[in-house]
């Protein structure tokens, strides 16, 4: 352990001075680490511009958005600006056939027209603190005082003492901090700790969003691509209580006063211009080995394959019913994002030779540990051991992920589970009245309801359950239905299923609850579905469980390896939805020969694209309308152009869709939203020649809501840079 903290001391030293676009950076090291780099990058910031922990900086504007997402504070008011795929869910809920928010766009015109989005949150980091030499006390001294314990019970003894210090560590920390919630997060593959402060915000109202059909436009299609025309942002806004801490909503709830808030830039881009992200990226797996990723490959083909059976069904159902489109449309979107995702992955992995680099840096790995003893004790068997845990979990892992990926899908077994869970903790609660313990578990269930389609539901049932038995040993077979899985009829046995059951409406549900005794509602077919699948499931996971401890404890060892190794070169962990920051500039690429693409788009390519008959590429009259006036305000580039988009070679992943794209001044001028086709195993290596992050221009932001929605008053709150 303590060769390894050197190990990161040193690239702190080293690093410095080293030009890089690669790299989601942790911000307590953006003083050793980076800041020299970008300053000679571009930048005009100082380290604590960014990240200071006992004064405001821009760390302070830049949120966790609804668990999944980056969003950044762009007002003193607490206005808040992300990605339209990141608030979809949260109009989606707000939306109805009469109010259909994705379809018309919306935009409140005061306070009091602010939905409140309920379920939604906002959340703040407050601080991280390096707490790994504190916990490597704790275990040091608990192997000294031991020592002449056996080896079994002396490491028990010490992680142990670690749990306690980290659990100390933690309350220390709760209690210095009250409306925050501490997080204790690993690093490099669990080498390095930080306990994390947070704090969370829970009345979040959505305050406006373009329609689908300029915040979607391109839909699948257009999805991770370039030339691309989307106007992805939605705007909320964060309310507090009166003394500006987190609460519950309420009427007497006022707009939160940000530490910090987000100048907005006007002054355009430039090809070469410095830009900085910063956000939540979700995932990397940077540190896979080869074994690894040929595993990763084949989970994620089974999730293509599965996803375009149940996504092919979703999307003739929306398109057939206006209803089941909003319904739907959620649930498409989430399914539909990894799924074209990891069909590019899968062709950037055979293009790249992603594997066999892999496999070439293992390679050289393994002779530089062989020729060194010491090194051959501490590293020698971190490959084998993990080759051996892929080997252990695959079977396993290839069950769960067929099962996850169909019959698990079916809503109508969620549903019964939603209830069955519900009720038996509320049973658990008050003891014997049932009768309000289902009362309960109903008043749960009115979400699910309102977004289910039981006529789609069906159609999916019997596509994947088909699946599912067609793609499994039949060891896996469901068993327990009334039905052998192995010969019956799958649509007759769903037909039934749907018959029989009280999950199909709420109107059924509620009625069955007054009508029927608790054991018919346990007895229900979808319950007894949904058992049968989870005695398939839990032994899987126990296998997979044990897999993971082995890869757990060889991955970090293979960690700690590769960065003695490579000590000098700059190094970063894997993502892990923490907060990170990325460098670099403005700047096109050429995807192939004699294909070279430029880094900006402007609104002309959304009428280039236009087509009426295809969902995808519809435009609405007035943003046409607009355009063909030359209607653009303070927003056009210098040649009257209506920008829309930009790339730069900063480095995303998946949670960072929301993210600020800051200028060398720390001021916003645009918001990552996607990656690019060509880099689709950017999670895996990071191609410099290739590698781009899609951005919307802030200037097509506020057109939008202002010259579009009408919604221009929301600029006298905001600190614009003209």
């Amino acid at each position: 352990m303590k060769k390894f903290l050197c190990a990161i001391a040193a690239l702190a030293v080293f690093s410095a001075g080293m030009r890089a676009d690669e790299g989601m950076w942790m911000l307590p090291l953006l003083k050793k680490m980076n800041i020299e780099t970008m300053q000679e990058t571009g930048c005009r910031l100082s380290a604590e511009d960014i990240w200071d922990i006992n004064n405001s900086s821009l760390k302070d504007a830049i949120v966790q958005f609804g668990g999944g997402c980056t969003g950044e504070i762009i007002s003193d008011e607490g206005l808040l600006v992300t990605n339209h795929h990141c608030g979809y869910s949260s109009i989606q809920k707000l939306s109805s056939v009469e109010h259909d928010y994705l379809t018309d766009g919306y935009w409140a015109m005061n306070r009091s027209e602010e939905l409140p989005a309920e379920g939604l949150t906002v959340t703040f980091l407050e601080s991280m603190t390096d707490i790994t030499k504190a916990l490597e006390k704790a275990r040091s001294s608990a192997l000294r005082k031991y020592s002449g314990s056996d080896p079994e019970t002396r490491d028990s003894i010490a992680a142990a003492a670690v749990d306690k210090a980290r659990q100390e560590l933690k309350e220390k920390a709760e209690e210095a901090n009250p409306y925050c919630d501490i997080s204790i997060m690993s690093f490099y593959n669990d080498n390095v700790q930080y306990l994390i402060v947070y704090k969370t915000f829970r009345d979040i109202r959505f305050v406006g969003a373009p329609p689908s059909s300029i915040g979607k436009f391109g839909a699948d299609t257009d999805n991770w691509m370039w030339p691309r025309h989307t106007g992805d942002f939605s705007m909320f806004r964060v309310y507090a209580d009166k003394n500006n801490n987190p609460a519950d909503y309420s009427g007497d709830n006022v707009p939160y006063r940000p530490k910090k808030h987000l100048q907005i830039s006007l002054k355009g881009i430039n090809e070469g211009d410095f830009t900085m992200i910063m956000g939540y990226p979700g995932r990397t797996n940077r540190f896979y080995t080869s074994p690894e990723l040929k595993n990763l490959l084949d989970m994620q083909d089974i999730s293509i394959e599965a996803r375009t059976i149940r996504q092919d069904i979703m999307m003739e159902d929306m398109l057939a019913d206006p209803k089941v489109k909003i319904q739907y449309a959620s649930k498409y979107a989430g399914s539909s994002n990894g799924w074209k995702k990891w069909i590019g992955m899968k062709q950037a992995f055979a293009k790249l030779d992603v594997i066999g680099r892999a496999e070439q840096e293992e390679a050289k790995f393994t002779e530089w540990v062989n020729a060194d003893p010491k090194r051959q004790k501490k590293y020698g068997d971190a490959l084998r051991m993990i080759r051996e845990g892929v080997d252990a979990g695959r079977e396993a892992n290839r069950i769960f992920r067929t099962l996850a990926e169909s019959a698990m899908k079916i809503e109508l077994t969620q549903a019964a589970t939603i209830f069955n869970n519900a009720a038996k903790s509320a049973l658990e609660a008050s003891g014997t009245d049932t009768l309000a313990a289902f009362e309960s578990a109903l008043a749960a269930m009115g979400d699910f309801y309102k977004d289910y389609s039981v006529g789609t539901d069906i159609k999916e049932a019997e596509a994947l359950l088909e699946y599912y038995r067609t793609h499994v040993d039949s060891t896996y077979y469901i068993k327990g239905i009334g039905a052998d899985f192995a010969t019956m009829d799958i649509p007759s046995f769903v037909s039934t299923l749907f018959a029989e059951s009280i999950f199909t409406s709420e109107e059924k549900l509620s009625e069955a609850v007054k009508s029927m005794t608790p054991s018919e509602i346990f007895d229900d077919p979808a319950i007894n579905l949904a058992i049968a699948e989870a005695s398939v499931i839990v032994p899987v996971i126990g296998r997979i469980q044990d897999s993971e401890k082995t890869l757990t404890e060889a991955r970090k060892a293979y960690t700690a390896g590769l960065l003695e190794w490579k000590k000098g070169e700059p190094s970063y962990p894997d993502a892990n939805f923490t907060m990170r920051l990325t460098y670099g500039t403005v700047k096109g690429y050429s995807p192939k020969d004699a294909v070279i693409y430029k880094y900006w788009t402007t609104l002309d390519g959304v009428m280039e694209k236009e087509d009426p008959d295809n969902w995808e590429f519809v435009v609405p009259a007035k943003l046409k309308e607009l355009w063909q006036n030359g209607d653009f305000g303070d927003y056009a580039m210098a040649d009257g152009k209506m920008p829309v988009a930009f790339l730069s070679n900063n480095d995303i992943t998946g949670g960072n869709s929301g993210s600020p794209v800051l200028n060398a001044d720390g001021q916003l001028i645009g918001l990552a939203f996607d990656g690019n086709w060509e880099s689709m195993s950017s999670d895996i290596m990071f191609e410099p020649d290739l590698q781009r992050c899609i951005n919307v221009d802030i200037r097509y932001v506020l057109f939008i809501m202002d010259k579009f929605g009408g919604a221009g008053y929301l600029l006298d709150e905001m600190d614009i840079v003209r």
